[in-house]
């Protein structure tokens, strides 16, 4: 069993909206923080925006105002929706768990985390 699968990435156009799923299974979601990191051709990984497990929202500037990170505990379901998409989104986005320590950690790390998915591709292009 896979303990996290993304899936609702595609190809868009600038300005469409896409949103993101990540299900989680096999270990108690609603303890873990949610992050999702992405990587685009050619870069390093970054991370994108987090949400812990008292739901605060954490999110990097270039996305602020357009994205928008949610859980729900009762689905063991992590969310991305994103909103007014730019070709610069185009990336491999990936949701990665890590147990609450008390503070939510943005780190690009895969070692930094419990827990990573297999990522879905997100291409914004016209």
């Amino acid at each position: 069993e896979v303990p996290l699968v993304e899936s609702g990435g595609g190809l868009v156009e600038p300005g469409d909206s896409l949103r993101l799923s990540c299900s989680a299974s096999g270990f108690p979601f609603e303890k873990y923080d949610m992050n999702w990191v992405r990587q685009a051709p050619g870069k390093g990984p970054e991370w994108v925006t987090g949400i812990d497990t008292r739901a605060e929202t954490y999110y990097i500037d270039s996305v602020k105002g357009r994205f928008t990170i949610s859980r729900d505990n009762a689905k063991n379901t992590l969310y991305l929706q994103m909103n007014n998409l730019k070709p610069e989104d185009t990336a491999v986005y990936t949701c990665a768990g890590r147990r609450h320590i008390g503070t939510l950690v943005a780190d690009t790390r895969r070692n930094m985390y419990q827990y990573w998915g297999q990522g879905t591709q997100v291409t914004v292009s016209s």
